[in-house]
């Protein structure tokens, strides 16, 4: 009931939805001069969440900065945190990504140089899911067409949410005899890097970051990115401020 009760929390606090919400209700009371109050509010909105500009600064804002392969440690295992591949698209020869591929690609780079020598993925199938695999076991198969070894991919597939990413990840270690002690290094989005890292601080599993999959880019000063609207802009406001509602939720229950 919990995570259906968050993802509507989310629903309804969309930059989209507010939007909507207020365009409808000023059309529909439009007569009236709070009513034209409200369409020319979300007029402003959607231009507001529309401008690229704008909404690459609050992601340079909110995304850490990325670290170089060469500043990490070396360290035992690297946790990746799932979320990257396309749960909608059944098939058993293939693993079809979504954006964020590199939480694999980079884990797979710090092992190949040597910065990690096992690689534990969590996540299972998430809410309503159609495939019957779960994330981990596909992120595992392209593991293995890398040619990574099995002995060195560990999985955690149960999980449903970060939290449970936290949870299930040190239950799986305590569960092989794996050192709970030790310093992970945890690979996720830049953008969830926050929520992720205060989950497993809150299960006392200590972890170093290395944040991947950056939406912001370098600040560009051109006509589109200052003023043309753009639909990925709504998508990135959408991100963050789901982003954001997960990170209060979370705190108000405990979990990070």
């Amino acid at each position: 009931m919990f995570f259906y009760l968050s993802q509507f929390l989310s629903f309804l606090a969309m930059p989209l939805t507010i939007v909507i919400i207020l365009i409808v209700g000023g059309v529909i009371f439009i007569k009236r001069k709070w009513g034209k109050k409200l369409l020319w509010a979300g007029i402003g909105l959607l231009l507001f969440f529309t401008n690229p500009f704008l909404s690459n600064l609050a992601l340079l804002a909110w995304e850490p900065d990325f670290k170089s392969f060469e500043e990490i440690e070396n360290r035992e295992i690297g946790i990746v945190l799932t979320g990257v591949t396309n749960l909608s698209k059944t098939a058993y020869d293939r693993t079809f990504f979504n954006k964020g591929a590199d939480r694999i690609t980079h884990a797979l780079q710090l092992y190949r140089m040597g910065k990690i020598k096992k690689i534990l993925i969590t996540g299972g199938q998430g809410l309503n899911p159609v495939n019957p695999q779960s994330e981990a076991e596909l992120l595992k198969r392209f593991l293995l067409m890398t040619g990574m070894p099995e002995s060195d991919i560990l999985i955690e597939d149960q999980s449903k949410n970060t939290a449970q990413n936290a949870q299930f990840t040190k239950t799986f270690l305590e569960k092989n005899g794996i050192s709970t002690s030790q310093e992970f290094v945890l690979i996720t989005s830049a953008f969830h890097m926050y929520r992720a890292k205060g989950c497993f601080d809150q299960v006392g599993l200590n972890t170093v970051t290395f944040p991947t999959d950056y939406y912001s880019h370098d600040i560009k000063y051109d006509i589109p990115s200052l003023l043309f609207p753009d639909p990925y802009s709504l998508e990135y406001w959408t991100k963050l401020f789901k982003e954001w509602i997960g990170i209060i939720v979370y705190k108000l229950v405990g979990y990070m």
